[in-house]
Parts: structure tokens; C-alpha cells; sequence
């Protein structure tokens, strides 16, 4: 499936250092643009260490507009994920992330993961403030490095989705209006 092909190769940051994120936005801008050169940039979040419903949303906003004074890049994205309040789930929480894409001309689009449901320990963890999903998960079940690799979500369904391809697909959700943007009334940007 091809994309958009630009006439020269797209500049995107990636407000994260994490390999799995930065490969996960560079997998996504080959889709839709043809390639792009990914660059991931440490950046703030500006919300807790463990965001908890909208909090994520503003976290992901955060590191894009960060991403994007990092670099030369046309666009910047940020990745973070978090616990949203959901009466109906097991815990009350769905595990989600959430991707916002920048740009220079100040259009910010958001887009968000498949949500899964984190097991309760790691929930009540979090909630009791004993630290972040990542954190709690590793220690409950021996694991490490779990954000950088196949994540919770690769741990709970036995290797069936990768944290890689959940972002990946949070990605192409924030892309959908400006590959679009005709449908979304973006072409006067």
C-alpha cells in the first residue's frame, strides 16, 4: 500500500529516545509517506511520570511540540501511553497510546492505539502511586526492559501484537486528516 510521495524525504522528530517508538514512527511515515528520516530527541512530557486519562493525550501533544523545537523537522510526533478510566473494563482502566503529530504551520492531529486491559496488581499499583505500568509490570513478572521491547502489550497476548505495532497504528491514526485533507478542511494550512 502506498502513500504520499513527497519530492524530497520528510524530517520528522520523534519526541521519544525509546527504539521501539522512534522505529515504530519511521515504519508508519514509510507507509504513508514513501520513507522519512526519523530522528528521536529526549523531550519532556510535561505531565506525571504515569498519566492517567487525558493527562496521555497531553503528554503526546507535549512531546510533539518539544520534538519539534528539537530539530529541523517538518513534523514532530509524541507517543505516550496511559491508563483511561473505563467503568465497564475489569480494573477501570484501559491501557492506550496515544500519538499527536505537529507541524511548523501549528496543525496539531491526534490518533490513538487499539486499548487493552492491564492486569489488576499493575492497576492497583499505579493507583496506590507504587510507580509506572512499566515499572510494576516488570516486577510482577520477572521481565525486563518491556517498554523497549515487546511491551505489556507483547507480554499479555503472547506474542500476538508487539508494542511496535500498536504504536505504529496509533501513528497512522494521527495521520489520517493530513493524508485527508480535503475531508478535513486542512488544504487553506
Amino acid at each position: 500500500m502506498g502513500g504520499l510521495r513527497l519530492a524530497r524525504l520528510l524530517r520528522v522528530a520523534a519526541g521519544s529516545v525509546n527504539p521501539v517508538k522512534v522505529e515504530a514512527v519511521r515504519r508508519a511515515m514509510v507507509k504513508v509517506y514513501g520513507g522519512a528520516e526519523v530522528k528521536g530527541f529526549k523531550v519532556p512530557s510535561g505531565v506525571p511520570r504515569q498519566p492517567i486519562g487525558w493527562q496521555t493525550v497531553k503528554g503526546a501533544v507535549n512531546r510533539a511540540l518539544e520534538a519539534l523545537k528539537a530539530w529541523k523537522a517538518e513534523l514532530g510526533v509524541g507517543v505516550e501511553a496511559g491508563l483511561l478510566p473505563v467503568e465497564e473494563a475489569l480494573t477501570g482502566y484501559v491501557d492506550f497510546q496515544w500519538c499527536a503529530i505537529a507541524d511548523r504551520e501549528g496543525l496539531v492531529t491526534l490518533g490513538c492505539s487499539p486499548g487493552f486491559e492491564m492486569p489488576p496488581e499493575i492497576v492497583q499499583g499505579v493507583l496506590a502511586g507504587k510507580g509506572e505500568v512499566k515499572e510494576l509490570f516488570e516486577e510482577a513478572f520477572k521481565v525486563k526492559r518491556i517498554g523497549e521491547t515487546i511491551g505489556a502489550i507483547g507480554f499479555l497476548s503472547k506474542g500476538l501484537v508487539s508494542r511496535g505495532e500498536i504504536t505504529e497504528q496509533a501513528v497512522l491514526m494521527a495521520l489520517i486528516p493530513r493524508i485527508n485533507r480535503e475531508i478535513y478542511r486542512l488544504n487553506s494550512r
